[in-house]
Order: structure tokens, then C-alpha cells, then sequence
């Protein structure tokens, strides 16, 4: 998977007759499951349309700060899309824009939106030779690399003007390559090697029946996809689930039991550098699985049950450098109990749930935590999307990594 997908991405697209290249551009972005909104300059409709782009990037492009297609104007919020965009590139970026870029000469929405941008830029230049090699536009090159810009640079080849040498723009597989390592070298996890327990364990009663629980396995596999997307490699340990992933930095150990858990859990774990255990594993299972489906008979039926072993607690036990976090689901004295967890199974960090907060608990699409780590500050979090706590997790495991 592309670390562009999901990526939200703004192309600005000046007035070079390599603009027509933006069209494959464009094309590459959305295949490697990105969002693109486009602005165009006035000048960069003579060598590309609007319609093409709008239809390939399937949303409208923007070129002028307002609309007066009806009979009020419509103003184009360029503080909104240099806001919304998760980076910014400027392909082809021409002589001109570039002036523009490092003297802050906003005469265009194009201009606008990159002075408002908040995310990376990019900028990738195309001109004739000596324009490239000509002081002003060697000048423009450094005051952007100085604001923190990201020059892609120009490729050797047959320019517009019949001659040959630097100064062509780089083809748009060369411009998404280098997007993507750049991208993927600043991954603040890039290297690291998360394991992450998610669902529910079943307990087999006999071959039929079951003990379980009502986890959906969301938030672990939530987890471990914003964990691949910061660069992690992940080991997803999940119970049964209807959840699927797609990244080829997760790898799904599938269990069932939660001694198939345990034994998971204990194979990779001496490998990683973190340990999530977001699985809601079942307590206790049945002592005897009759090897037969039990019949309806009697009028009073019971099971004698033992308790199963403690995988975090284990984990705890056993860790040497590893960042290890749990979960706790409390009814009652919540704070009290998370915390008793922390020191009984060495936990750095646990992530408390409460049943008694709305939206939060199993099978819903939020949640509502609180952080305690192993110096017992507790940090209550606002109820959120499960996707958002799955950020707000792996930012505490950015934040552990970047103070050792």
C-alpha cells in the first residue's frame, strides 16, 4: 500500500506547457488512494483543462478566489484548502511562480492557498535551461528551501524550446516515487515493531457452543492501522472478527482461544519494541470441552470453569525494554482498579474504559478513555471516534520513543 492513501493532497498547477503532465499526475495520485483538489493558475488552462483535471481528480478545480457563475459571487476559501491539504505540491512550478512563492507576491489563488498552507510543500520546477541555471531562479530555489519547501528536482532531457539539458519537469511516476520516499523516510514509527492483540476469545463449551464476549475487534484493528500508516511494521494477534486489512505492514495472526492468545503473544513478543493489548480475552473457560454436543436434558446445567492465563500480566512479567500497554473495562472504581492493573502486570501505560460513559464500550464507533501511565498522571480524554483514540494511542508511543 501506497503511504500516499489517504493522504489528502493539494496540486497547484502553473502555467508551463508541462502542465499537461498533470493530467497522469493526477491519475497516480487517486490510484495510490489519494484525495486531490486542484488550483490551477490562469495561465495553466492553455496548456491543460479544468475539465480534465476536475473529472480525473473527481472534484472541482479551483483557479479564481471567487465564482460568478450565478448572479452572487462565491468566494474560493483559500484558508481552507491550505488547511485541509495534508501536503502541498506545486507541479509544474514555473519561473514565474517561483518568484512569487519567495517574495510572497499573492496575486493568484494559487499563491494564496501556498502562503496558507500549513502541511510539507513540494514544488516541482520546469523551464528552459537557462532559466533553471539563471541567478534569480537559483535565488528562488534557495529562499524556499530555506522556508522548508521540498525541491523535486528537474530531469535531463528535451525541453520545449528544442534544446536539451536540466530544466524538464520530472515525470509524474518520478515526482510520486520521490513524494513517497520522502514521505515514508519521516515516519515517526518507521522501523519499529508494534504487536497488537484485538477481539474477543471464544471458550469452547463443546463443538457447538461457545463463551464469549460482545467485542467487535475494532479499536485493535484501528490501531494497527494508524500504526502501519506512521511506518510500524504490526503484528495483529485478533480473536474472531469480521474485520479485514489491507496494508502489507500488518501481518493477521488469527486465534481463537485465548491460550491461542497467549501462545501468539509469547512468539513475537521478544521482537517488538511495543505491545498494545486491546483484546477483550475471556477470564475464565470451560475446565472439560465435551468432545460431543451436550444435549438439552437435564433442567439445571452447569459448567465448572478455570481461570485462563493472564496474557498481559505475563507480558509484564517477562519484558525488558518494550513499551507495554493495556486496556481496562471497569464498572466501578475505574481509576482505583487501572491503576492496581498497572503495577500488578508492569504496564507502562493502560487506556481505561468505562461502561458508565455514553458511547463508549463494545460495538460502537466510539469511545471515551483515560490515559494513566506507570506514574499513575491520569490524562481523561473527550469521547471520540475509535480511528481518533487509535491517534491519540500511538501518539503517547511517539512520545515515549522520542524522550529515549
Amino acid at each position: 500500500m501506497s503511504v500516499l492513501n489517504g493522504k489528502k493532497i493539494l496540486l497547484g498547477v502553473s502555467g508551463g506547457i508541462a502542465a499537461y503532465k498533470t493530467a497522469s499526475l493526477v491519475r497516480l495520485f487517486i490510484k495510490a488512494g489519494a484525495h486531490v483538489q486542484v488550483i490551477m493558475t490562469p495561465a495553466s488552462k492553455d496548456f491543460v483543462t479544468p475539465l480534465t483535471l476536475s473529472t480525473l481528480s473527481k472534484n472541482p478545480v479551483h483557479s479564481n478566489f471567487f465564482s460568478q457563475d450565478d448572479e452572487d459571487a462565491v468566494w474560493t476559501n483559500h484558508v481552507e484548502l491550505g488547511l485541509w491539504a495534508d501536503l502541498m505540491i506545486i507541479a509544474p512550478a514555473t519561473a514565474n511562480t517561483l518568484s512569487k512563492m519567495a517574495t510572497g507576491n499573492c496575486d493568484n489563488l494559487l499563491i494564496a492557498c501556498y502562503l496558507s498552507a500549513k502541511c510539507p510543500v513540494y514544488f516541482a520546477p520546469a523551464m528552459d535551461l537557462d532559466m533553471y541555471k539563471h541567478p534569480s531562479t537559483l535565488s528562488s530555489f534557495a529562499a524556499l528551501k530555506q522556508f522548508g519547501n521540498i525541491m523535486i528536482p528537474a530531469e535531463n532531457g528535451e525541453l520545449a524550446s528544442g534544446l536539451s539539458g536540466e530544466g524538464r519537469m520530472a515525470e509524474p511516476e518520478n515526482i510520486v516515487a520521490f513524494l513517497e520516499a520522502d514521505l515514508d523516510s519521516k515516519l515517526p514509527l518507521k522501523g519499529k515493531k508494534i504487536l497488537i492483540t484485538a477481539g474477543p476469545t471464544y471458550e469452547a463449551i463443546d463443538p457447538v457452543r461457545f463463551i464469549g464476549n460482545h467485542s467487535s475487534g475494532k479499536m485493535g484493528f484501528d490501531i494497527a492501522h494508524e500504526a502501519a500508516s506512521l511506518g510500524a511494521q504490526v503484528i495483529l494477534v485478533s480473536g474472531p472478527t469480521h474485520y479485514k486489512v489491507k496494508n502489507s505492514l500488518i501481518t493477521v495472526v488469527d486465534v481463537i482461544s485465548a491460550q491461542d492468545m497467549y501462545d501468539a503473544c509469547h512468539l513475537y513478543f521478544n521482537d517488538v519494541d511495543v505491545a498494545i493489548a486491546a483484546a477483550a480475552v475471556a477470564d475464565y473457560r470451560p475446565k472439560v470441552v465435551a468432545l460431543q454436543k451436550i444435549k438439552k436434558a437435564a433442567d439445571n446445567f452447569s459448567i465448572e470453569l478455570e481461570k485462563t492465563k493472564d496474557i498481559l500480566a505475563s507480558l509484564g512479567a517477562i519484558k525488558k525494554d518494550q513499551f507495554l500497554i493495556g486496556f481496562a473495562l471497569e464498572t466501578e472504581n475505574e481509576i482505583e482498579n487501572a491503576k492496581l492493573k498497572i503495577q500488578k502486570k508492569n504496564l507502562d501505560l493502560i487506556v481505561l474504559n468505562s461502561l458508565q460513559d455514553e458511547g463508549a464500550g463494545f460495538k460502537k464507533e466510539t469511545n471515551k478513555v483515560t490515559f494513566i501511565d506507570h506514574n499513575f498522571e491520569i490524562e481523561p480524554m473527550e469521547l471520540k471516534s475509535k480511528e481518533s483514540v487509535a491517534v491519540d494511542i500511538l501518539n503517547k508511543v511517539i512520545l515515549h520513543f522520542s524522550k529515549s
